[in-house]
């Protein structure tokens, strides 16, 4: 904290602790730099952020990274244990793990990043218009809500997936199909704690229509909660994802997504244990990673949650 606290000027630090905020935006920079600094304090938060940081960082930077040609089979060299030439070895068609493994990542972040911008919203917008009308509308879109929570997300998108066909665009809709219902719940629960406030009530008396009203001041007091829930899921995400690649179900060959690798090493695990037990650990890693930042983003965003 000391050294986080000591990297800011001093009359930057002052302006951002000021008891006193001379507008909205210095108090909203004053809220994100406390946060930052109860953030900080959290050593498994940072670390889960190092981990999904290094893992943006690798998507962006693959092609510089990656020795190899992830997509190029040599059969000459086809499993070969680590070594020094391939630091994680070849797989069955003598391509470098390592390689598929650092492209792989893009496929990782890719899946993630589109469902989370499908799923939100509409978990968001389902959830603040049943709490913000009740009634009818209340019970129909919760109990559909609740069709979709009764079925395990892995079997729900298994279902979806072998509808529509396999392919990474498939498994991406098929997991935003499955992940939007608990967004609702919360964005839920969120509008009917807020709806009678106050300044909802004197919003709505200066002519701001419905739709103004979730929009514009109801929907802002969700994001906070939503950003937690949207954090810890992404590890579930991408379990579903990897579940779906090693049934062959998502990303297809020769695309280096990290379950299919998975898939494709399990008939070498006994004694090519390198072949699987990579990406495998790379699922492992970057699923953990999420799950530290998520903590750490209840915390800060949600301090009930941390109780």
């Amino acid at each position: 904290m000391n050294i986080t606290s000591n990297a800011v000027k001093p009359g930057l630090k002052q302006w951002l602790t000021s008891d006193t905020p001379q507008s909205r935006w210095q108090a909203k920079c004053g809220r994100a730099w406390l946060g930052w600094l109860k953030f900080t304090e959290n050593r498994l938060a940072m670390i889960g952020l190092s981990i999904v940081l290094a893992l943006i960082l690798v998507t962006i930077f693959a092609p510089l990274l990656a020795p190899y040609d992830p997509l190029a089979a040599d059969l000459a060299n086809r499993i070969q244990s680590p070594s020094a030439e391939h630091w994680f070895g070849t797989d069955q068609l003598g391509r470098d793990i390592l390689s598929r493994l650092i492209y792989g990542a893009q496929y990782t972040l890719m899946i993630v990043a589109l469902v989370v911008i499908t799923a939100a919203p509409v978990g968001l917008l389902v959830g603040t218009a049943a709490g913000f009308f009740g009634g009818w509308i209340d019970a129909t879109l919760m109990r559909i809500t609740d069709i979709f929570l009764a079925f395990p997300k892995l079997i729900l998108a298994l279902a979806f997936v072998s509808a529509l066909g396999p392919g990474i665009e498939n498994a991406v809709l098929a997991i935003a199909l499955t992940a939007w219902p608990p967004y609702a719940r919360i964005a839920r629960a969120e509008t009917i704690t807020v709806r009678r406030s106050d300044y909802i009530e004197a919003a709505r008396l200066q002519g701001v229509s419905n739709m103004g009203l979730i929009l514009g001041h109801i929907t802002p007091m969700c994001v906070s909660s939503l950003v937690v829930r949207v954090t810890l899921d992404m590890a579930g995400m991408i379990l579903i994802a990897a579940g779906l690649g090693f049934l062959g179900l998502g990303a297809q060959p020769p695309m280096p997504e990290w379950g299919a690798m998975v898939s494709e090493g399990r008939q070498f695990l006994l004694e090519q244990w390198w072949v699987s037990t990579v990406p495998g650990l790379a699922i492992f890693v970057v699923s953990l990673g999420f799950n530290l930042l998520g903590d750490g983003l209840r915390d800060v965003l949600d301090p009930r949650g941390g109780d």
